[in-house]
């Protein structure tokens, strides 16, 4: 209707439109753009929507595809369709939307599950006819010598004639008995035929046919007779070539007839996908959201007017449909309550377009059938309208044609006639606009709204916050508190007279006067809170901040007890490999002591040398987990430890597993890759133990240390740098207790651990060999050893 186009053109639709054809790339699209209208219908709001959100995911993703060989193409087909020939240009206007269909549905492949998948698969790639024509067509008028084969025949003939008449040229004008009649000594053109220019006074020097006359009249451009027979020759060719060029347009113009239907239809979803990315970029470019649907409720969060420059454009908060379905905004003038105002109809009409919004996430919107404003002065002296009148006339259509589905956004509503009755119109207008289901925003100065607004159910108050002090407005909209013009303290600071303005207060009514001492406590308080809210933020954000500073020096703590748990462990790997050095020396000893028969001193030697091994073995594992003595905090664990208990280390404060527990009641611990020893007395055993787990077949290090020496090592569950010390001892232990072969369980797993293994027992020096188990002995799960 003309009212809502009106309203379109009033809330500045038209401007933002052309910024969505700025960011279209086909010239279609563009015109699409500017004409695309807000729909009314909910499941094509949503549609549209969500259109959009997919094409601005996808350019995040991805990129933007390449729309700009799109063209017009569908008037040439129709003309080819009828049987009409298409030029080389509108030839290639359609390979050009032929390779464009392609690129644009390879993009669309392989990309995630969208809204707009089924246009990408909607496009019919013809290649053939494509590189039909590009092989056929090398400009926009020249075809390929490649466009067939009588076409590259004729061309060939051309050039060899083209060559005989050049050289019969070349001869007389080479000749030194023409010299003289020639007024330069070249060959051109003249007609399509090869001439030679003749000096006027010359003319019967050079028999021949004269072709034409130079302006001067003194040079004759002659074609000499040695050349008629072949120019003749040359322009036959010529004309079989052109009689060629249109056929091959001709077959070309048809082949595009015969595909006219699928061409149409890339055409077509090719320029709807380039509209849909256009308003993909715009939403990126403006930084909008996706705005949800609502049956009813307006609800807009850091809205911006899109036209405004964003570095400065204050966001405002807007609500409306909920509690109440009409809005009163007050406040001074330039305060920002028209902007407002368009804001909200802006906004809904670009959602209703499709368009993503300037505003944050959690954004609301309904679908409204009408979004009609009267916003501006429209006063005419031609159809002898005030400014009165004329609002008044776009008031009287807009009441006519709204309805539960409308948004009426009216601008200084009432104003232009006597107050009293300005403002009791204002009422009734709203009142009767609000009986048909109406959401209403109106903009006003009196103060009879303000009451109205407080007093009756389902109408709110909001205001455009003002600075007196810098008599400058911060364009925030306050929602439920209604606004003061503040026209006495404006005057004031702009000077004029105090007695004036103290004569000016002394005429305001009293009513009105307590009124406006009312709005301005509530201002204070609101302030107040503001100022409460801002703090209580500030401290939030503070502790915000704190916790990831504990955070972030409980991850330094960590990692440098990490780094000192590998320091310890390179320190003990360091004792282990001396006690292993001297346990080499010692078996050295012992094996130099069996040659000797069994006598009872050899015996006792042999045992004193064995009990010394074991000393320093145990020496070095208590360096290896010895803690460093800092004093435990107070904690006393609820129940004796358990093996399989996970319990704090008092001195270190990590967690750890027990993995074992002595006679002497001095356990071993399991902390992720360190294992350590520790008393019952420095650990605590912490609340809430996993439930038991079944046991696994492990050696500790009591069991390798034992004289009886089990011929497997079952290695699986440890970590590489924790399975190869217990490797080695084991290795030990089964070579003292005369084993010649041990089988080392590893698992099968990544492998990982099972090359670690067999890395260590090349090195060692008391294996004669080794071996991955055959079928029936674990496999590639373990490794069978032979000892020396």
């Amino acid at each position: 209707m003309d009212l809502f186009g009106k309203s379109k053109r009033t809330l500045e639709l038209p401007a933002v439109l052309e910024l969505l054809a700025a960011e279209a790339v086909s010239d279609p699209a563009r015109a699409l753009a500017r004409e695309l209208n807000p729909s009314s219908e909910r499941s094509e709001v949503s549609r549209r929507l969500e259109e959009t959100s997919a094409a601005r995911n996808m350019l995040a993703y991805k990129g933007s595809p390449s729309f700009s060989g799109v063209r017009d193409v569908r008037s040439p087909l129709a003309r080819a369709d009828m049987g009409g020939v298409l030029n080389t240009r509108e030839l290639l206007d359609v390979a050009a939307v032929l390779q464009t269909a392609r690129a644009v549905r390879a993009y669309g492949e392989g990309a995630e599950h969208s809204c707009i998948d089924h246009l990408f698969r909607s496009l019919q790639t013809n290649r053939f006819l494509e590189d039909k024509i590009t092989g056929s067509i090398v400009g926009e008028d020249e075809l390929a010598d490649a466009a067939s084969a009588e076409l590259a025949d004729i061309r060939r003939k051309i050039r060899a004639a083209s060559a005989r008449v050049r050289d019969a040229l070349q001869k007389i004008i080479s000749s030194p008995s023409y010299a003289k009649a020639l007024q330069d000594p070249i060959i051109t053109t003249r007609s399509d035929r090869f001439v030679v220019p003749v000096k006027a006074e010359q003319r019967g020097a050079i028999p021949g046919l004269v072709h034409d006359v130079s302006s001067s009249g003194a040079t004759l451009f002659v074609e000499p007779m040695a050349a008629v027979k072949a120019n003749n020759e040359l322009r036959e060719l010529r004309a079989k070539e052109k009689q060629e060029i249109e056929r091959i347009l001709a077959e070309l113009s048809a082949d595009c007839a015969a595909h006219r239907d699928g061409i149409d239809m890339d055409y077509e979803f090719l320029v709807r996908l380039d509209l849909i990315f256009a308003k993909g970029k715009l939403s990126d470019k403006l930084d909008c959201c996706c705005p949800e649907l609502s049956e009813r409720e307006v609800r807009l969060r850091h809205a911006r007017h899109p036209l405004l420059d964003p570095s400065t454009a204050v966001p405002i908060d807007i609500e409306l449909g909920g509690a109440f379905d009409a809005l009163v905004i007050t406040g001074p003038n330039t305060g920002g309550k028209t902007v407002s105002l368009k804001t909200l109809g802006l906004l809904v009409c670009m959602a209703q377009c499709g368009l993503h919004i300037p505003a944050v996430e959690g954004s609301v919107l309904p679908v409204f059938k009408h979004v009609l404003a009267d916003i501006g002065d429209e006063q005419s002296i031609e159809q002898s309208l005030s400014t009165f009148s004329a609002h008044m006339k776009n008031i009287v259509q807009i009441l006519d044609c709204c309805g539960d589905k409308s948004l009426l956004l009216f601008d200084e509503l009432g104003a232009g006639t006597d107050p009293t009755e300005g403002a009791a119109l204002a009422v009734s207008i709203l009142e009767a606009a609000r009986s048909k289901g109406c959401l209403i925003a109106a903009t006003t100065h009196y103060a009879e709204l303000k009451i109205y607004a407080t007093n009756t159910p389902g109408v709110q108050n909001a205001s455009c916050e003002f600075d007196v002090d810098s008599l400058r407005p911060t364009y925030r909209l306050l929602i439920g508190i209604p606004g003061k013009s503040n026209a006495f303290a404006i005057s004031e600071r702009l000077g004029l007279p105090k007695e004036i303005i103290e004569d000016a207060r002394r005429r305001v009514g009293l009513e009105s006067t307590s009124f406006e001492e009312t709005i301005q406590k509530l201002e204070q308080t609101r302030r107040q809170l503001d100022e409460e809210r801002l703090l209580a933020a500030q401290k939030r954000r503070e502790a915000e901040e704190n916790a990831k500073k504990s955070a972030r020096l409980r991850s330094e703590l960590e990692l440098r007890l990490e780094m000192a748990d590998v320091k310890t462990r390179r320190e003990a790997e360091k004792i282990l490999q001396e006690a292993r050095d001297t346990a080499e020396k010692v078996m050295a000893e012992l094996d130099a002591l069996r040659n000797r028969k069994d006598s009872e001193n050899e015996h006792r030697h042999i045992n004193e040398v064995r009990t010394e091994l074991r000393r320093k073995l145990n020496e070095a594992e208590e360096k290896f987990g010895r803690a460093p003595e800092v004093p435990a905090e107070e904690k006393k664990s609820a129940r004796p430890v358990r093996e399989g208990d996970v319990v704090e280390i008092l001195s270190m404060g990590i967690q750890a597993t027990v993995s074992s527990i002595a006679p002497d009641r001095q356990l071993t611990l399991q902390a992720g890759v360190l294992r350590v020893t520790a008393k019952e007395s420095e650990v605590y055993l912490l609340p809430n133990q996993p439930k038991p787990k079944k046991e696994e077949i492990r050696f500790t290090n009591a069991q390798l240390r034992a004289e009886s020496v089990s011929p497997e090592l079952d290695l699986r569950g440890m970590e590489t740098i924790e399975a190869i010390p217990v490797l080695e001892r084991y290795i030990d232990q089964a070579a003292t207790g005369h084993l010649t072969g041990v089988t080392i369980i590893h698992g099968k797993g990544t492998g990982a651990l099972r090359a670690a293994v067999q890395q260590s027992l090349r090195k060692n020096r008391q294996v004669k060999s080794f071996r991955l188990g055959r079928y029936g002995e674990g496999e590639t799960g373990v490794t069978v050893v032979e000892l020396k």
